[in-house]
């Protein structure tokens, strides 16, 4: 029998890629191409929302090509993206009506405060199961209806499409054919309501929004579309669809609540399968839907957000020119036995959770006349660590406070996964074991899955579960003790990043 293959479209705030699995869910074959943010002021960060696309349709073209297959042997196709980044185009010409509003921008900052001034968080929080931050799309929307004159126009006429970046591509690949989202990323706007998996009124007339502007929310699983032969050659069906923290977690097979995984990609985002109860956290975390496949009875995780986690190997590599290749950090940092006594904290974009301190900036601490590049590089690396240990250990206080699982074990993926030192130090600060999978492309894997269980590739999740398998196991090798000394040091210095300037 002929080989067929799934082809996952994976787009994310720094590059965009397509990666090919086989039905076992090995990979076949992926193709990257680089699409970095712009920073045109201080706290704004913008996409060309024709890069992104251009991108992807690029990748997704040359993995074909690289593989050497037919695209009538490619089944389906999942779709999946960084979350919260906004796009607005005009439904009857499909451009653009101005850049792309990242999840890194700030610029509805104010906007959030006096929300949040004025009482509102916990309704949003009720609802939504987020707090009120400029981090979600919902301001966005706002910020561009207030300020761009096109978009206000082509939402008087009827034809304001805003979207984020999943519904965008769709819109694109099925050449206008198709203006829908999942319930994963429409979970991320601020707008949605996930006890009852719809646009909520109350919150769309909070900003002063309506649900028209925005798509058609479905499940994860399902049939989406096709994409327009024009693309790829031949009509692929589109059956999955997720933000891209919600689909690692299904491509880390973490089906059961209590499973967690960690995302290390620009930011760091660690999700707990937390089932179907709707839970709220007392520990500064957010509520949102894993990817499922219906409507009708959703399923929820605890999610914590690193604003920079990865970026701050890019900041070492682009602004202060420590090395000439991200992956080079890790030689750097091995250079010396330990940090020095320097902590550093990227709050390039604020703090996330558990802190959300928005006003907090970047700081290194600790510095003495013995302090080199090599400490300040490994100190940048154990960042992430510390941040990401700061995030779960709070999804285990609510864990205990509900008598739900606690972690046990953690599943990681991204870009900065593949970096030992830094998975090793991850697992010393949890004391848990930290399990890298032979496939870390586990978010492209998700959406796969996920086209591959709407279109009856797969019959249930057990089977994913048995295909997921082990690449690394880190154990911890350091006391608890030793464990808690550092954490104390890693909390002074996010207390010195958020004093005001």
């Amino acid at each position: 029998m002929k080989k067929k293959y799934l082809l996952a479209l994976d787009q994310g705030t720094s590059s965009s890629r397509s990666v090919l699995f086989d039905t076992h869910g090995q990979l076949i074959a992926m193709d990257q191409k680089e699409v970095l943010p712009r920073f045109p002021a201080p706290g704004l960060v913008e996409h060309d929302p024709h890069a992104l696309w251009r991108t992807q349709l690029e990748t997704a073209q040359n993995v074909i090509a690289r593989a050497g297959i037919s695209t009538r042997d490619i089944l389906t196709i999942g779709i999946t993206n960084q979350r919260e980044t906004l796009v607005a185009w005009n439904r009857l010409t499909g451009e653009p009506l101005c850049p792309a509003l990242v999840w890194q921008d700030r610029r509805t900052q104010a906007l959030c405060e006096q929300l949040i001034e004025s009482g509102h968080e916990a309704l949003v929080q009720a609802r939504s199961g987020l707090r009120i931050d400029a981090y979600f799309s919902a301001g966005k929307a706002k910020w561009i209806l207030d300020h761009i004159p096109a978009a206000k126009a082509c939402a008087d006429a009827g034809h304001l499409a805003l979207g984020t970046v999943d519904s965008w591509l769709l819109w694109n690949l099925t050449k206008g054919a198709n203006f829908a989202t999942d319930l994963t990323n429409a979970s991320r706007t601020l707008l949605f309501n996930i006890r009852k998996n719809h646009w909520d009124t109350s919150l769309l007339d909070l900003f002063e929004l309506k649900s028209s502007y925005f798509p058609e929310v479905h499940p994860s699983a399902h049939q989406f579309g096709f994409a327009d032969p024009q693309w790829l050659g031949h009509p692929i069906p589109i059956t999955g669809m997720a933000g891209d923290q919600q689909s690692a977690l299904f491509g880390q097979a973490c089906f059961k609540p209590g499973m967690a995984k960690n995302t290390y990609g620009t930011g760091c985002f660690a999700l707990m399968n937390s089932g179907g109860t709707f839970q709220l956290s007392a520990n500064g975390l957010i509520t949102t839907l894993n990817a499922q496949s219906t409507l009708s009875s959703p399923s929820y995780a605890a999610e914590g957000s690193v604003f920079v986690g990865g970026a701050v190997v890019q900041w070492l590599r682009d602004g202060l020119h420590a090395f000439e290749r991200s992956a080079d950090i890790e030689k750097l940092a091995r250079s010396v036995p330990d940090n020095g006594g320097v902590t550093v904290v990227p709050a390039f974009s604020g703090l996330g959770a558990p802190y959300w301190q928005p006003d907090a900036r970047g700081t290194i601490t600790g510095l003495t006349r013995g302090t080199t590049l090599a400490h300040i590089a490994r100190a940048a690396l154990e960042s992430i660590a510390f941040q990401s240990t700061a995030l779960l250990q709070a999804m285990n206080r609510d864990a205990q406070a509900t008598a739900r699982a606690e972690l046990s074990e953690l599943r990681v993926d991204g870009g900065a996964s593949s970096n030992n030192l830094l998975m090793q130090f991850q697992a010393d600060l949890l004391g848990i074991p930290v399990i890298r999978p032979a496939v870390t492309e586990t978010t492209a894997l998700g959406a796969a899955w996920l086209a591959g269980l709407n279109a009856g590739i797969y019959s249930h999740t057990d089977e994913l579960a048995e295909l997921w398998q082990t690449d690394t196991c880190f154990t911890p090798s350091m006391t608890r003790d030793e464990a808690a000394g550092k954490m104390a040091q890693w909390e002074f210095a996010v207390r010195q990043a958020c004093v005001p300037q």
